[in-house]
């Protein structure tokens, strides 16, 4: 084993492990490189805290995108294809490790590794809940220590040997990936296909939020892409709508409501999420606050809370029928064991003093069923009030496409977020 100072490299100590073959690749700004990697403490008992190969899935970085981790280009630069190396990391270049196993971590329980449906950035977010996520990345977070990485290298692509994914590109490029994924989503979401409409949206979002991620929070540069990312998250979110995905809708335009209030559009589409899920009176004060950023709204709100009424008329009544099915089911139940209980008494003076009870027992039953039957009549006047406002529920189908042009016409943000004919 070789045991040495990497190429002169402050804080870096090199053990070649097994050695490669061949000699060290050419490594240049966008080559992408394919490694295993295992990360250990600096203590006894060598505690290892993250294994790619016990994930099954190896890491892969492009070369020159700033990527979190700068040392691992130092040390994969030293490396031949099929080498092992141990390579011990002072503090110096291992402070931002946490932040960078958290992405790691998410993406192999299947998570979005960047977070993108919060709307803040990465550090902001940190500060913010004081916590990664993961105890022992927390305290690594605290107390920043040395590191050893063992690294196994398995491929080098150059540029030209691959298609470039979003991740892969540089800030630039992703800035100008951002328009043409928008459009992408756009014309898929038309012709109905919303499974990849919604992946050509997310991934526009990735690629603000990682530009974003690098600007100063709340400064001009961040609120210009902080306003591409909602737009986007909310054509997603209308993609959601039509998939019936109505819980997740409120969680997305609740978190853009949360840090900007006065997003139109995200009230719009809460708003008929949660009439979806009969959550009434957040339906009718997220209609409400509609009309009060935007007067101009007025017809098309009256419409959604014309449905709304409708809808909850429908379920009143559906409940009625139900609970009144399960009332009237308890009854006979009631009176097979009372009805039995004579039967099985040999006494033939008892029966008759059991009798008269019995059979005044049922009789106030029914009378207290007969309650609600005399009611029926009061609760018909909605339902003949529902039968005129019938318009809306032949319009409620159309409403995904309506949205496109009813919100848009008249409200800022929705104009762009489905006119494929602009940017973001």
């Amino acid at each position: 084993m070789e045991d040495s100072m990497l190429l002169g490299v402050e804080g870096i100590r090199k053990t070649i492990l097994y050695g490669g073959t061949s000699e060290i690749p050419k490594f240049m700004t966008g080559s992408k490189v394919t490694f295993h990697f295992r990360t250990i403490l600096c203590n006894d008992d060598r505690t290892v805290i993250d294994d790619s190969k016990k994930v099954g899935v190896p890491m892969e970085v492009v070369f020159g995108n700033m990527f979190k981790l700068d040392v691992w280009e130092t040390l994969l630069k030293s490396m031949r294809i099929g080498e092992v190396a141990e390579f011990w990391c002072d503090v110096i270049h291992t402070g931002l490790y946490p932040m960078v196993a958290k992405s790691l971590r998410r993406i192999a329980e299947g998570k979005d590794p960047v977070d993108w449906h919060i709307h803040t950035c990465g550090m902001a977010n940190m500060f913010a809940y004081h916590t990664l996520g993961y105890e022992d990345l927390d305290q690594l977070q605290k107390e920043p220590q040395p590191l050893i990485f063992v690294l196994e290298l398995l491929k080098v692509q150059q540029p030209s040997e691959y298609e470039r994914e979003p991740w892969a590109l540089s800030d630039e490029e992703r800035l100008k990936a951002v328009p043409v994924l928008h459009g992408q989503g756009n014309r898929l979401y038309k012709l109905g296909r919303l499974d990849e409409a919604m992946n050509k949206y997310k991934e526009a979002i990735i690629c603000i939020k990682n530009v974003q991620s690098k600007e100063k929070a709340w400064e001009a540069p961040w609120l210009k892409l902080e306003k591409m990312a909602n737009t986007l998250t909310l054509n997603y979110c209308q993609c959601l709508l039509r998939q019936e995905e109505y819980y997740e809708i409120i969680e997305h335009t609740s978190d853009i409501i949360n840090q900007h209030p006065g997003a139109i559009k995200a009230f719009y589409l809460r708003g008929k999420a949660h009439m979806e899920v009969w959550n009434e009176a957040e339906a009718k004060a997220d209609f409400q606050r509609v009309l009060d950023l935007d007067p101009g709204m007025k017809k098309t709100v009256r419409k959604e809370l014309a449905v709304l009424s409708m809808r909850m008329e429908e379920k009143r009544e559906e409940d009625r029928l139900k609970y009144k099915g399960m009332f009237t089911e308890i009854i006979p139940e009631q009176e097979t064991p009372e009805q039995e209980t004579p039967e099985q008494e040999t006494p033939e003076q008892e029966t008759p003093e059991k009798e008269t009870p019995e059979q005044e027992t049922p009789e106030k039953e029914t009378h207290k069923q007969e309650t609600p039957e005399q009611e029926t009549p009061e609760q018909e006047t909605p339902e003949q009030e529902t039968q005129e406002g019938r318009i809306p529920e032949q319009a409620t189908p159309e409403q995904p496409v309506s949205e496109e042009a009813a919100p848009e016409q008249k409200m800022p943000e929705p104009e762009t977020a489905l006119d494929d004919d602009e940017d973001p």
